[in-house]
């Protein structure tokens, strides 16, 4: 008798079928993940960043140049509290030049060289366009204060000078009014000597003028 084998059969195909299945869809897989090959990432265009930095640096010292007195008190305190809570160089370095600007009262250029030398001790930890914003002002406010030296030196001497010459001048006049003095008692004397002689002259006179007494 004869065994019917088509169910066996049946199976046999459906687990080839199955198996080439899985094999297709295992291969559209690896092709799958070999096409998406991840897009390369843009290129950083790092002067656009500094642009961006010191752009952000100039933007605070135009507020603060041009500002009223209250929004000048406003960024100084909200930089310099900044600074204290995180001194990291870019804070440094911004509170740095906030000081060093010109037209507030809080203006200190020697903070601002402390500060500004500080970060540049370690150029390293500033981008480049930072390094050369700080290295600038701080050329300029060297040059600031070697001016201020000088001035203060040509004052200084100026008043020396000026003092000589009036201590010149007060003793010019010492002399003078000595010399006057002098003169004026030499004059005075001249002056009594010509009235005493006049005096003596009068009387001569008067006794030649009077006549002879008569002999009783």
């Amino acid at each position: 008798m004869r065994r019917n084998n088509s169910p066996h059969i049946v199976c046999r195909l459906q687990f080839v079928f199955t198996l080439v299945a899985f094999g297709l869809l295992c291969g559209c897989a690896n092709f799958a993940g070999k096409s998406r090959v991840p897009a390369p990432a843009p290129p950083v265009d790092q002067a656009a960043i500094e642009g961006s930095i010191i752009s952000s640096y100039l933007d605070t010292l135009l507020k603060l140049a041009s500002g009223s007195a209250a929004e000048q008190a406003e960024i100084l305190a909200k930089l310099q509290s900044e600074q204290a809570a995180a001194p990291t160089p870019s804070r440094l370095l911004r509170y740095g030049l906030a000081l060093s600007t010109p037209g507030h009262n809080q203006f200190d250029p020697v903070g601002a060289q402390r500060l500004l030398r500080e970060v540049l001790a370690s150029p390293e930890t500033l981008l480049p366009a930072e390094r050369a914003l700080a290295y600038l002002q701080l050329s300029l406010i060297d040059r600031y204060q070697a001016l201020q030296s000088e001035v203060k030196r040509t004052q200084a001497e100026t008043d020396r000078s000026e003092r000589d010459r009036v201590a010149q001048l007060n003793r010019r006049l010492t002399a003078e009014s000595e010399e006057n003095a002098r003169l004026k008692r030499q004059l005075e004397d001249a002056q009594a000597k010509l009235d005493a002689i006049s005096r003596i002259e009068q009387t001569m006179k008067n006794r030649t003028s009077q006549p002879e007494g008569r002999t009783p």
